[in-house]
């Protein structure tokens, strides 16, 4: 029976709340003003606490009513502030809210209101404002449509400690969603953010203050004219820094450490402030070590550790200093073990909280351990002998965060550097299993790290190599080369360069048959020159060990001699014309190969031609493959001496004996040899 009753109950009870909400808006449309006034503070009081309410007073058309009466010149100040209230009230409700406030046009009606001269009402459209920009849902770019909004939101900084607070944590958040267009940290530069919230800096609001610095901390980061600007700002006579590293004293809250922690962070690594710096050193490195110890909450560990991480990445002294710093290397392992009891949070809403966020925790340890060992050989050990380390990072390839896998493998890109570690713990675990598994299937950003590492893994002196090499890899690689994405063709052609090299020669006829002459040829043009570099890199491991010049040049060696020819011939660095000579001196080297290059007299007036080049680089290319050509104990070296006699070469080696370079000056004296012996 009950089960009978449950429907119409539900349906009755839903009907009272809209008919309630119904009331509500019906008392907007009142003819007599007082009303309206009672009924939008009745509609405050109704929604406050209350998302159903608000929900339904935004399904029934409250808002569009709300925005009327509020631009309205008729409407008293009083009905215009409590309509800004109500107003802020539903967006403090559900990301829905926002957007159907959003769709209304909230935005565009509350900045008009920021016009009127009434504190109260600025305050309430403002406090609005600041709700709907801070939802993840709002298009940010909204704040900067009009040019005149910014400059108007400078001017009303100084009118109360509210208007600083709403207005500077608009601003920091507007810019935290724009890192990606630095335009918007240039506009609030230009138009005076710093010399107008540094002040606040000194505020005796502590929301003022952490706002403010808030809104520095996003504007500084990558930022090099705004840090620049910021070393020479002076607060109440203090060089803005200083204030800073006040903030980051341990007596302050730890929200307002870190921020302040981010600040420093931000204009060291835009070059605003040295490395070496004491404000750095002795200041900031260790309150972002302290953030990463485990009596603090799982956002200030993450936030302490990436922040880090970030200070120090271009700088081998820092990464020095921080992993002899409070045993950072062995405290960060406790972050895979987190939360380790239920006992250790009594809040079981935090508990539940960090449940969820714990790969979080892992993503910004990965991170850091990357940074900490992306130079140092002896940091690097320490980290693979921290317990379990190398099994957390194989494990980390395979979660189900993408970011926390991105870590995991920058990890292991950082780890990989390391010809000893690719020799111990990166064979014993077999850490290439789970990379090639990640590589089969990942997004860009993850296949570029990935792919990254698998070049570390393929060089010479890894015992990883030869499984990788069974695993079907050469595929996989050379589909790599064709993507749209430079880096990923940049480490699918370095990765084949690695495994070319002192090669046999079964491999290497299979990269050449599986990436075909046709893609080969393309990336000799490939627009980007780091792509063009390692083509020439793998073509050159290919053309190593005479029976191998032989072979390929015997197949494809008209293609590679027109290849040659058209990279010679073009506006090319130093750096790729030396590979590309490089590559001529190889095939010189082969016993039938080097046939291709005496036929061929203009190859020899461009090789003649760089051994008189002002580059010694290129003039010591070119004079070996001479050497390569002329070379005594070989078939038909006589007739090949005379030939680049006839052509002047010996004129030249004559010159080259001279040089100031040794090794130019050594390589032409053998060459000249040949014709003596």
């Amino acid at each position: 029976m009950a089960c009978l009753l449950e429907a119409p109950l539900r349906i009755s009870v839903l009907s009272e709340v809209t008919a309630t909400s119904r009331h509500y808006v019906d008392r907007l449309f009142d003819p007599d003003p007082q009303k309206v006034l009672q009924g939008v503070i009745d509609m405050k009081n109704a929604v406050i606490g209350n998302n159903k309410q608000k929900a339904n007073l935004i399904v029934l058309g409250a808002v569009p009513r709300l925005l009327y009466l509020l631009q309205q010149s008729c409407s008293s100040l009083q009905l215009k502030t409590e309509c800004a209230v109500v107003l802020g009230s539903l967006a403090m409700g559900t990301e829905n809210n926002i957007k159907s406030l959003v769709d209304c046009h909230i935005i565009p009606t509350l900045l008009q209101g920021l016009l009127s001269p009434d504190l109260i009402f600025i305050e309430a459209c403002l406090r609005c404002l600041r709700t709907v920009f801070i939802s993840p849902v709002t298009p940010v770019q909204l704040l900067y449509t009009d040019p005149t909004v910014i400059p108007h939101l400078m001017s009303l900084l100084s009118n109360s400690q509210r208007t600083q607070e709403y207005i500077t944590q608009i601003f920091s958040h507007c810019s935290v969603c724009c890192l990606q267009t630095p335009e918007h940290q240039t506009v609030l530069f230009n138009h005076g953010a710093i010399q107008n919230i540094a002040p606040l800096l000194i505020s005796p609001s502590y929301k003022v203050r952490m706002q403010a610095l808030k809104c520095f901390s996003v504007l500084a980061y990558e930022n090099t004219q705004v840090s620049m600007t910021l070393v020479n700002v002076l607060v109440d006579g203090e060089q803005l820094t200083q204030v800073f590293v006040k903030m980051m004293q341990r007596d302050q809250p730890i929200e307002m450490q870190l921020t302040a922690a981010k600040c420093l962070t931000y204009m060291c690594r835009a070059g605003a402030i040295r490395t070496d710096d004491n404000c750095v050193v002795l200041k900031t490195l260790p309150c972002l070590v302290r953030m990463c110890s485990k009596e603090h909450l799982l956002e200030e560990r993450v936030e302490g550790a990436e922040t880090l991480a970030y200070l120090m990445e271009p700088d081998v002294e820092l990464q020095r200093i921080a992993s002899t710093t409070d045993h950072l290397v062995a405290m960060l392992a406790d972050y895979f073990k987190y939360p380790s009891s239920v006992s250790a949070i009594a809040d079981i809403k935090r508990l539940d909280h960090d449940l969820k966020h714990a790969h979080e925790l892992r993503q910004a340890a990965f991170k850091l351990y990357a940074s900490l060992g992306s130079n140092d050989e002896d940091i690097r050990k320490k980290i693979t002998e921290t317990e379990n380390m190398m099994d957390r990072i194989v494990s980390g390839l395979s979660e189900s965060s993408i970011k926390t896998r991105l870590a995991a493998v920058r990890c292991l890109h950082s780890l990989s550097r390391s010809v000893q570690q690719l020799r111990t713990s990166f064979h014993d675990h077999a850490v290439w299993k789970p990379l090639m598994k990640l590589l089969q299937n990942a997004p860009d950003e993850v296949l570029v790290m990935a792919s990254s590492t698998l070049c570390n893994l393929l060089l010479e002196f890894s015992p990883s190599k030869e499984p990788i090499l069974e695993s079907g890899v050469i595929e996989l690689l050379c589909s790599l080369t064709q993507s749209d994405s430079p880096a990923l063709r940049v480490n699918g052609i370095w990765a084949l360069m690695n495994m070319a090299f002192q090669a046999d020669q079964k491999v290497k006829v299979e990269i050449v048959r599986c990436l075909g002459t046709e893609q080969l040829f393309r990336l000799l043009s490939d627009p980007d020159t780091n792509v063009l570099m390692k083509t020439l890199g793998l073509l050159r491991n290919l053309l190593s060990k005479r029976p191998h010049i032989d072979q390929i040049m015997s197949s494809h060696g008209k293609q590679i001699m027109q290849a040659v020819t058209l990279i010679l011939e073009a506006e090319h660095s130093i750096e790729v014309k030396e590979q590309t000579l490089c590559i001529l001196a190889n095939i010189a080297d082969g016993n039938t190969a080097k046939d291709l290059l005496m036929t061929n007299d203009d190859m020899l007036q461009k090789v003649k031609y760089y051994m008189g080049h002002s580059n010694a680089n290129l003039q010591l290319a070119a004079t070996f493959c001479v050497s390569n050509l002329i070379w005594n104990e070989e078939d038909g070296s006589q007739e090949r001496q005379d030939k680049l006699r006839e052509m002047g070469f010996v004129d030249i080696l004559h010159k080259l004996t001279q040089s100031a370079d040794p090794n130019l000056s050594d390589r032409a004296k053998t060459a000249l040899q040949q014709y003596l012996a």
